[in-house]
């Protein structure tokens, strides 16, 4: 495994990334994007201080290693398992990390937006943003979430909504309004998706 460990870092180290954002990122905040495209951003954010909350599952268990070695805070949990009590970890660290989740992990189904980023965003009053990738690479098309591996050495590009603040007063109906909307903007195809200013 650490052999497989230190070839996928050296191959994720290689990217090119470039971000696309209104204003500046900021921090902390909730970052949300979907689980076939997560290892950009993680290595996007791997410069500040970050959280990720990773499954229980196997392939868990190595992205979990190669967070860590990108000094990330790793909190396990699922909606399967261990889920309010990783939310709990998750909303403490959100105090001084920005914590990255993939709404349609781990086991699908792909693309639908689960409550966590959302809820963890309304109870911290932390801004939310997504974000979409654009890149060439390997598609696992037998995988359940099509899972993208871009070339070593790609070029790219990372779009990312303007934040979102989820009202402290927010009552359940306005949250799955919001839920919507957030699942709405990261189904954008990444063409439509607005190049505002590079970061």
């Amino acid at each position: 495994m650490n052999l497989a460990l230190s070839v996928l870092d050296w191959w994720c180290r290689s990217w090119r990334l470039r971000s696309y954002v209104s204003g500046s990122l900021p921090h902390p905040a909730v970052v949300a994007m979907w689980h076939d495209e997560m290892l950009p951003v993680w290595r996007f954010f791997a410069s500040v201080t970050a959280a990720a909350l990773i499954s229980y599952s196997r392939d868990g268990e190595w992205l979990a290693r190669l967070l860590q070695r990108w000094q990330y805070t790793v909190v396990r949990g699922s909606r399967h398992r261990g889920g309010k009590e990783a939310l709990h970890q998750l909303a403490a660290l959100a105090r001084q990390y920005t914590v990255l989740i993939t709404p349609d992990g781990s086991r699908g189904p792909r693309h639908r937006f689960k409550p966590g980023a959302v809820v963890l965003a309304h109870r911290t009053q932390r801004p939310l943003l997504l974000c979409r990738i654009r890149a060439r690479g390997i598609r696992f098309s037998r995988s359940w979430d099509r899972f993208l591996l871009p070339y070593p050495f790609a070029h790219i590009e990372l779009f990312f909504s303007p934040p979102i603040r989820v009202p402290q007063d927010a009552s359940p109906d306005e949250i799955d309004q919001w839920i919507q909307q957030c699942e709405q903007w990261l189904n954008l195809p990444p063409e439509r998706l607005p190049e505002c200013a590079t970061s």
